[in-house]
């Protein structure tokens, strides 16, 4: 089984590496076969050249690469922080370059978005500094929708849960403890329902 682990944080420090590490440790313990990652620290360029948009575009070796791993991804793990209610430009523009029609999605003759890749759960783990009650009160929840319904489900994984730590700014040490180990039995419950699949 294999999983891609996409995160997106310029700290290499920062709780978000923290979760990234935890999820990808389970999945190892499990004995899943890992894509790890870290978007930052590979420089990923999430500038789309126009070039790319034609359907039958020649990709650059790293973008086709990414897209070898998410259409082969039985799992996915994407974490990243709550920027403006948005995943930071970065993560955008790996949605924009690697979430490809034609390699994430296509169209029915309908027009109706037919999902193409084969994952079976996805998790996505985002942070924020805003308390929860004031978060919904104020803005509602974007990111739940934007990777729930307008990716993940458009690309065709049905199966995804969002888990969102707050408040990361004031978290004291303990209270980060036992986020990491909810974080671990998220990914160990989902591997374990995939398991139970095949």
């Amino acid at each position: 089984m294999k999983a891609s682990i996409i995160l997106a944080h310029p700290n290499p420090k920062s709780f978000n590496h923290a979760i990234a590490a935890t999820s990808g440790e389970q999945l190892l313990t499990a004995g899943w076969t890992v894509n790890w990652h870290d978007l930052y620290a590979e420089r990923f360029d999430p500038l789309l050249p126009a070039e790319e948009l034609a359907r039958d575009a020649t990709l650059p070796p790293e973008i086709r690469r990414h897209c070898d791993e998410i259409v082969s991804a039985d799992a996915i793990v994407i974490v990243h922080p709550n920027w403006w209610g948005q995943p930071p430009a970065i993560l955008r523009g790996w949605q924009d370059r690697v979430l490809r029609m034609g390699i994430a999605y296509r169209f029915g003759a309908d027009g109706v978005p037919i999902g193409l890749l084969a994952a079976k759960w996805a998790i996505v783990f985002t942070t924020s500094n805003t308390p929860r009650d004031k978060e919904i009160a104020m803005f509602g929840d974007p990111l739940e929708n934007l990777w729930t319904r307008c990716v993940l489900q458009f690309c065709g994984v049905h199966n995804t849960v969002r888990r969102n730590f707050e408040v990361i700014i004031t978290s004291k040490p303990e209270e980060r403890a036992l986020w990491l180990d909810e974080a671990r039995q998220m990914v160990a419950a989902a591997v374990a329902g995939t398991s139970a699949i095949h």
